[in-house]
């Protein structure tokens, strides 16, 4: 390698950022500096976060630049949420390949000119010495099939979104399709994760643990920016997407945390309910209780399950805790999940629901909360429904499933 080609060579391995600047990305710092080395050079997977505005997908297209520039004999896949998302970040980086910079530096390494092919998702360039037909770079959204594809590289950026803060199904299918990823990377290939989280069970939750950057370490937001944004929208979006932590929503009814206990012996001669589902998103909540003064000792259940799977399970946590009667709502299958009780051997009980659900839950659990000891071994799953809940939460069914406990020993000191 002459001393041109060093120069040129090491320019872009150590000053990436200054590289960036000069192909007009001019707020990248030398934080970006070790992001960007870290894509091109690294070794193993990587999740990095980082916070809203922090230049993630910028320091990462600049990274795809020298990524087609320098290697050659890799191809890469680009992940976003949405094809458009992809376009965008493609158009970018073709950008950045055909600018006189690039080219200058190319040619400064090779001593050749630097051909660019690219099309809304693909790109491949004269540095290319992979499998003939397959293009260097190929960029998809999250909806597409990636059945049969391989790559070296594969670099997935926001694919974590507000959907995922949303919906549900929508964190399970981002999650089964990172699962899919590890099928499409080539033996030693390398898979690497940029975004924000939205949600505590969203797919970075199945990524290696991230390495974060939030906006008081990065040094790109001033004091008097962060609490602007702050002010600008509600605590748990400003908690998620600027400190990347997650917190209760702001309309959140319960923020105290739960206590514990590991004696099951305070449960004993209680009672027990089950909030059932029968089909859909739901899930069957079994919550077992014991009032002793002015404290409820509970533990819950949690599965995503219709009850006729799980109820013989749940009999088993409430034979086990000695809590009878087994409480159910009639109004959606006429008793017959408490025939199905009592058929098994348990004392049941049946009562009409008619109080709005919200109201409830704000009403009996909101009110005996700080009052409630859990037995451990209770489903986070449960806790966490209930922490998360809000009136408009997704899943209600083990916050429900308490309140209707709660609503009972407020009538009858048990």
């Amino acid at each position: 390698m002459t001393p041109r080609q060093k120069t040129a060579y090491r320019f872009l391995i150590e000053r990436p950022a200054e590289y960036g600047q000069m192909l007009g990305y001019t707020k990248l710092t030398g934080l970006h500096n070790r992001w960007i080395r870290d894509m091109l050079l690294g070794q193993g997977d990587r999740a990095l976060q980082g916070h809203r505005g922090s230049y993630k997908t910028t320091a990462l297209g600049v990274a795809l630049t020298e990524q087609l520039m320098l290697r050659g004999r890799e191809n890469v896949m680009f992940i976003r949420k949405t094809d458009d998302d992809v376009k965008e970040v493609i158009a970018q980086v073709a950008r950045n390949l055909k600018n006189p910079v690039s080219r200058q530096l190319y040619r400064e390494l090779t001593g050749r000119a630097l051909e660019v092919s690219a099309t809304a998702t693909t790109i491949t360039t004269s540095a290319y010495a992979g499998v003939s037909g397959a293009a260097q770079l190929l960029g998809i959204g999250t909806q597409s099939s990636i059945t049969g594809k391989h790559a070296d590289k594969i670099f997935t950026d926001d694919i974590v979104n507000l959907q995922d803060r949303r919906s549900r199904a929508e964190r399970e299918r981002i999650k089964a399709f990172y699962a899919e990823l590890q099928n499409i990377r080539n033996p030693g290939g390398r898979i690497y994760n940029t975004g924000t989280p939205w949600h505590k069970d969203d797919a970075f939750s199945v990524m290696p643990d991230a390495v974060r950057f939030d906006c008081y370490h990065t040094g790109l937001l001033t004091g008097e920016q962060i609490e602007d944004l702050r002010d600008s929208m509600p605590p748990s979006l400003f908690a998620a997407n600027y400190e990347l932590q997650h917190i209760a929503a702001e309309n959140a009814l319960f923020t105290a945390p739960p206590r514990f206990t590991d004696d099951a012996n305070m449960l004993r001669d209680g009672v027990a309910h089950i909030d059932a589902a029968y089909d859909g998103e739901d899930y069957t909540a079994m919550t077992c209780g014991k009032r002793r003064g002015d404290t409820l000792y509970f533990y819950g259940r949690l599965w995503r399950s219709h009850v006729d799977v799980i109820l013989d399970a749940a009999l088993a946590e409430c034979k086990r805790l000695m809590c009878e009667p087994v409480y159910s709502e009639k109004n959606a299958d006429k008793a017959f999940l408490a025939k199905e009780i009592h058929a098994r051997g348990f004392r049941s009980g049946v009562y009409s629901e008619s109080e709005n659900k919200y109201i409830k839950i704000s009403t009996y659990l909101r009110k005996w909360w700080k009052n409630i000891v859990w037995l451990k071994g209770t489903d986070q799953d449960y806790i966490d429904q209930i922490m998360d809940y809000t009136e408009d939460a997704e899943h209600d069914d083990a916050p429900d499933s308490a309140a209707c406990m709660c609503r009972y020993f407020d009538a009858k000191r048990n």
